[in-house]
């Protein structure tokens, strides 16, 4: 199939924005980043350390230290000898007495055991502070909180204790509550500082992967401790990189030309097996468009959720192809997907079998979606096939089922379930792009729409000559590999446009022709009207384009000949009427499937006013009938091919037999 230059170019354009886009979005590491999980086996081959790489301890030692440390940690009160002596000094004098000798006296004895705020008191009563270390002249010792007092313990115990009337007078008039102060104070510098010390002598390096030393083995279970060393190569390699300031140019090509070759390769395989979708722009654009918003869903929530690929429901892009396409297109457009997006996951064989498995089960156990019903039967099997392909990766890799957590069957399992979207999107799609699902025909082809029930009420032969014509035609089609209930459908509504006149059209009328009161001109005006009138009516009832086409192309630009031979007859011997008055708008059929209708639409009504049903007769019908319009020139703009001619008329001789096959006659009662 030779191809215009400028619908080339329209397509090499398409792959080149997808590709530029795609890549725009693709994560950007250096060659020497690599994808793995603790717990996972090692995909890559050995890895040999480059430099010597110190051995950090891992997460959970590190995490296990702080626990321990936290528990163990004393904390420290700096004691301050001078608080004691700088109280006893602001004491009043006491002239003639040696009242402030005495008190002083009290005062210090009662600060021997150490005095505490309050706030350290109720830590020390709640058990959460059985010791203390004491930091006095830079000596640092640990002792018991058990003899601790606070400030106004000692004023209560002194207001108590004391006596004497003369120095109890002059202990009421010392003020001690506002002049009493702890002595050991807690330091939250200093805290901090031992804290840091003792975690970086327990964090500390555990000692070095020198230079030309593995640092993992192909096959190795990554363990903590391998990941944290995995980590600390990556960062100081990602360290020496940006001091070199090395370029990321050879990433930025690598993904170009990866990305590229796999969207040639599907504008490849459209235009070598699918040309039909590759001559339709939309439909091209609209594969595209698929999986360019499956990638970046994926690599979006891949970022923000670890293993985030595997809720994606990739099942759907095949489905949706299916839907509007074929089952081959399906299968190919899901693999390129996957292989686009395997690349950015951890595990990228896993992920390939993974969704290549459910794919493959997705559209095999789909093929031709006409009910919802079937979608959940889909999303069963899909979860099927995830887990049977989960299963055996897990044995393949690990050897047994020992690691096995539900954590990947969740995600899978959502995956499934989320596989019933695409009956939404389906909508979307056929909204958008002006497409047409199996179920949407499915359901115009239901008598009780409102449109072919009005049909009915209005002219009650043209619904069932629509009828006729339906079955007539999807014999044909299933028979010659069309879209058969495309053909249903649009059999069914490509009359509706005589509803405006019913009368003036032989199957509705009862002996009395209004035609015969009007010149041959307005009769085929009227008649002729039915096309326009009809493709009004599917205008105001939202009926989809390609329904629509079958209304417009189900006479093509063909003539009404039963009047135009009248015009003919009464026209001045020598003279012949102008043709367009009597002509159709057109155009003619375009598709195989409008084709078949314009054949089936003649055929279906010629054939009522045979005599005999036998089926040389009815064979002669229809070749004539069919001949005629191809020698007419009405299918050539159709993609209709000659074997295809001969399919049909077969599928007609047969319907045609079936639907006028004499019965036996039944003898008379005595």
């Amino acid at each position: 199939m030779k191809i215009p230059e400028n619908k080339l170019l329209r397509r090499i354009l398409v792959v080149l924005a997808a590709t530029i886009l795609v890549v725009w979005f693709y994560p950007h590491q250096s060659s020497h980043k690599f994808i793995y999980e603790q717990g996972r086996p090692w995909n890559y081959t050995q890895l040999i350390a480059p430099f010597d790489i110190p051995i950090h301890p891992d997460s959970l030692t590190v995490q296990a230290i702080r626990d321990t440390l936290d528990a163990k940690f004393v904390p420290i009160y700096t004691y301050n000898p001078l608080v004691l002596d700088s109280i006893i000094d602001e004491l009043p004098a006491s002239p003639g007495h040696n009242y402030s000798t005495r008190l002083a006296s009290l005062l210090r004895k009662a600060y021997e055991g150490g005095v505490v705020e309050p706030s350290a008191m109720a830590l020390v009563r709640e058990g959460k502070l059985p010791k203390m270390r004491v930091l006095e002249r830079n000596i640092l010792s640990e002792t018991s909180t058990e003899g601790l007092i606070t400030p106004r313990e000692i004023y209560l115990h002194l207001d108590s204790a004391i006596t004497d009337g003369g120095l109890r007078k002059y202990f009421a008039s010392a003020d001690l509550h506002n002049l009493l102060r702890a002595n050991l104070v807690f330091s939250p510098d200093e805290n901090k500082r031992h804290y840091d010390n003792e975690y970086q002598t327990l964090t500390a390096d555990r000692g070095v992967i020198l230079q030309g030393q593995a640092i993992i083995n192909k096959g190795d279970i990554i363990s903590a401790q391998d990941f944290t060393n995995l980590r600390t190569y990556e960062e100081l390699l990602d360290s020496r990189l940006h001091h070199e300031k090395q370029s990321n140019l050879l990433t930025w090509l690598g993904q170009f030309l990866f990305v590229g070759i796999l969207f040639g390769l599907l504008l490849g395989y459209l235009y070598l097996f699918a040309t039909d979708i590759y001559a339709n722009f939309r439909a091209v654009v609209f594969i595209y468009t698929l999986v360019i918003v499956f990638f970046l869903f994926t690599a979006l929530l891949n970022v923000f959720i670890p293993g985030g690929v595997y809720i994606v429901p990739m099942t759907i892009v095949p489905i949706l192809v299916l839907v509007f396409f074929d089952s081959r297109t399906a299968l190919f457009v899901a693999t390129a997907s996957v292989m686009l997006i395997a690349p950015i996951t951890s595990f990228a064989l896993e992920y390939i079998m993974l969704q290549f498995c459910a794919s493959a089960t997705a559209v095999y156990s789909l093929r031709d979606l006409s009910r919802r019903s079937q979608l959940l039967r889909t999303a069963g099997t899909v979860a099927v096939a995830y887990l049977l392909s989960y299963i055996s990766l897990e044995l393949l890799m690990n050897g047994s089922l020992d690691g096995w957590t539900w954590r990947m069957p969740a995600f899978l399992g959502a995956n499934a379930l989320m596989v019933s979207m695409a009956y939404i999107l389906m909508f979307a799609v056929e909204r958008t792009f002006g497409f047409v699902s199996t179920v949407t025909l499915v359901e115009l082809s239901d008598s009780n729409q409102p449109l072919l029930r009005e049909l009915s009420d209005k002219c009650p032969g043209t619904f069932q000559h629509s009828m006729s014509v339906s079955n007539l035609a999807s014999d044909a089609a299933r028979a010659m590999g069309a879209n058969e209930q495309l053909v249903r459908a649009g059999a069914l509504y490509h009359d509706i446009g005589k509803m405006n006149n019913p009368a003036f059209f032989t199957e509705n009328q009862h002996g009395v022709n209004p035609h015969d009161a009007l010149p041959p001109e307005q009769s085929a005006r009227i008649v002729i009207g039915h096309v326009t009138d009809g493709v009004k009516l599917a205008d105001k009832a939202g009926l989809p384009s390609v329904i629509k086409n079958f209304i417009r192309e189900h006479h093509g630009a063909g003539k009404a000949k039963y009047f135009y031979f009248a015009a003919c007859k009464n026209a001045p011997e020598g003279q012949e009427p102008d043709p367009t008055p009597y002509t159709y708008p057109g155009p003619n059929p375009q598709s195989r499937e409008t084709s078949l209708l314009m054949m089936a639409d003649a055929v279906e009504a010629a054939s009522r006013s045979l005599k005999d049903y036998s089926r040389e007769s009815i064979a002669g019908l229809v070749d004539k009938i069919v001949d005629g319009q191809i020698a007419d020139g009405l299918h050539s703009s159709s993609t209709l091919e000659f074997r295809d001619v001969q399919i049909i008329k077969e599928a007609f001789v047969k319907r045609l037999m079936t639907m006028y096959h004499t019965r036996i006659s039944y003898p008379d009662g005595k």
